[in-house]
């Protein structure tokens, strides 16, 4: 170890802020340039869909599915990609799509969320309600008609919908239309999913146009972001701390992130660790890091696994927020299966509840 004189941070007043939560909010980062319809959930990085329908993913890099389309025309609000989806159709078939955010909202914590929306010109109705399912897992349904998230949510603590209702119906087939609303966080969500929640019956639609093609409603949608109306943020103050000398390719545990008893949220001594690992990988911009969540044997196996997954991805979601780029950052979790210590002793088991970290040269 040796003594360096760095920026320290501390916590101070709240401002407003900028900083979205959601993972690959345009659709930019994908795995391979889509050659036909229905391939969303398994082309775009971070995004999933919660049901069984086959919601489409477009990019200009495809002459199939690009910009100019099986429903029509329309350039991506941002870059070159954007999601697609039927709202309304027969047999209330549905699609959505399913994202993912960088950490768990806050309880009573008030967030903006937003997004951009064009009806698709062949499109014969326009809809003036969307809705936004929040969740604390990911949501699968084996079902590809609409989901009934309103009843659901009464069933299920951990899941709520937020509608959004339009004085207009929603039938710009030129331009991106922003929806948007404030949503008072609830304390579980770590996913969310976008789409039409009514069955056909109780949607409310206006003829956009007369088509020759079938009676339905498919929406391309654009950038989201949900983001915190305040934030902490950090400010500078200079002091002589010590630097540690991290090596590439090993493994190292964090001393002070730590949770309360199965919860995922991080405690205020484990921003300050996590402040440091940050100002490394910032001084040293050719470095990439892995987290690792751990969990000792007590519970359940898959509430463990899940857990783990969600206190990497707390830490994981905290070092974007300062300003670590998604591409320079993975989270992993292990459940209880990678003990350093005996589960028969509360001293061992705590040294199996840890969160780690491992540098990589990219």
């Amino acid at each position: 170890m040796k003594q360096i004189t760095l920026f320290a941070f501390i916590f101070c007043s709240l401002i407003s802020t900028s900083q979205n939560l959601v993972l690959n909010p345009s659709f930019e980062d994908f795995f391979d340039c889509p050659l036909a319809i229905g391939f969303f959930d398994r082309n775009v990085k971070n995004w999933t869909i919660p049901s069984t329908g086959t919601t489409d993913y477009f990019n200009n890099c495809s002459e199939a599915i690009g910009f100019q389309n099986f429903n029509g025309y329309q350039e991506a609000r941002t870059g070159k990609g954007y999601a697609g989806i039927y709202t309304y159709f027969k047999k209330d078939y549905r699609e959505y799509i399913q994202g993912s955010l960088t950490s768990k909202l806050e309880r009573g914590k008030k967030y903006q969320v937003k997004f951009y929306i064009s009806l698709a010109e062949n499109s014969r109705y326009a809809l003036k309600e969307f809705g936004i399912m929040f969740t604390s897992t990911k949501a699968n349904f084996k079902a590809n008609i609409n989901i009934y998230a309103k009843h659901i949510a009464k069933r299920h603590p951990r899941l709520t919908l937020r509608s959004t209702f339009n004085k207009e119906f929603y039938d710009n087939d030129k331009e991106w239309v922003e929806v948007s609303f404030t949503y008072t966080a609830q304390g579980f969500e770590n996913y969310f999913a976008i789409g039409n929640f009514n069955n056909n019956s109780d949607t409310k639609k206006s003829k956009a146009r007369q088509t020759d093609y079938e009676s339905f409603s498919y929406y391309y949608i654009d950038d989201i972001s949900i983001e915190p109306l305040e934030k902490e943020i950090l400010t500078e103050t200079t002091e002589t701390v010590e630097q540690p000398n991290l090596k590439v390719n090993e493994v190292y545990t964090f001393k002070n992130v730590l949770f309360e008893f199965d919860k995922a949220e991080l405690l205020t001594v484990s921003k300050e660790e996590l402040n440091q690992l940050y100002k490394h990988l910032k001084a040293h911009p050719k470095l990439k890091v892995e987290i690792y969540g751990h969990t000792d044997n007590v519970g359940l196996e898959t509430r463990n696994q899940e857990l783990s997954e969600q206190r990497a991805k707390a830490a994981e979601g905290y070092l974007i927020l300062q300003g670590l780029s998604v591409t320079k950052i993975k989270s992993f979790g292990f459940g209880s299966t990678q003990a350093i210590s005996s589960n028969e002793t509360e001293e061992g088991r705590l040294q199996n509840r840890r969160v780690t970290f491992k540098l990589i040269q990219s």
